[in-house]
């Protein structure tokens, strides 16, 4: 099968180390939120830009593995695409780690088909991640937040817990009938509202944070719009 392969470090509580891991998956979960009324505003606010509802909550899009990236810039056709926080679930090994990542959406293209619109971006992830096992017992305190830069101006796009979006065995169980990701697996695992609403940027960055451990997981990426002809 092929897949793409990502340089990245595992980190656990006494020791890390840097890897090449290949990707054979890539899963972007969507209308993940434990809270129905909280989905119901991300609908809505997603609806306000043409989205269609969801036939069904969660969903399950695929998109080819070798849509993910640790680069610092990527390449997006047009002005109408945009970036969104969110943890990353990645089985390799047969072990279970976390991370963070952006969802990075080309909105116009959203408006007629979600599933086409996660092919076609880049979806920028963080190369560190942590084991799952050393987060799981305070996995609630864990926080999301993505911020926006507008000429010099650095925004504060999105923030919250990681309780707004179904916990990580809830969504592997619906997912993987067996209780647990395939090897080779990447699934990035739903957002929060955006602050102001989505906006379009040339820079974005975003990370997770671990106050019980005093850590945080962060990334950013520029984005090169390329010019759309006919």
């Amino acid at each position: 099968m092929s897949g793409t392969t990502l340089t990245v470090t595992l980190q656990e509580r006494v020791a890390s180390r840097r890897e090449a891991i290949t990707v054979q998956n890539c899963v972007i979960a969507g209308w993940t939120g434990r809270d129905p009324a909280a989905v119901e505003r991300h609908i809505a606010e997603l609806e306000a830009l043409g989205v269609k509802r969801p036939v069904s909550t969660p969903v399950f899009y695929r998109v080819s593995a070798s849509r993910l990236t640790t680069d610092k810039e990527i390449e997006a056709t047009g002005a109408r695409s945009s970036g969104e926080v969110e943890f990353v679930l990645m089985q390799t090994g047969d072990r279970l780690w976390v991370g963070v990542g952006s969802d990075h959406t080309d909105r116009e293209v959203e408006t007629y088909s979600v599933t086409v619109s996660k092919q076609m971006c880049d979806k920028p992830i963080g190369d560190l991640f942590w084991l799952f096992d050393d987060v799981v017992g305070h996995w609630d305190k864990l926080m999301l937040r993505s911020f926006i830069v507008e000429g010099e101006q650095r925004t504060l796009y999105q923030e919250g817990s990681v309780t707004a979006m179904l916990a990580p065995q809830d969504l592997i169980r619906r997912f993987a009938p067996g209780g647990a990701l395939p090897n080779g697996t990447v699934m990035l695992c739903g957002t929060h509202l955006a602050l102001g609403g989505v906006r379009f940027t040339q820079r974005f960055e975003f990370e997770l944070e671990d106050p019980m451990l005093g850590r945080a997981i962060r990334h950013g990426y520029a984005i090169r719009t390329l010019p759309v002809l006919g």
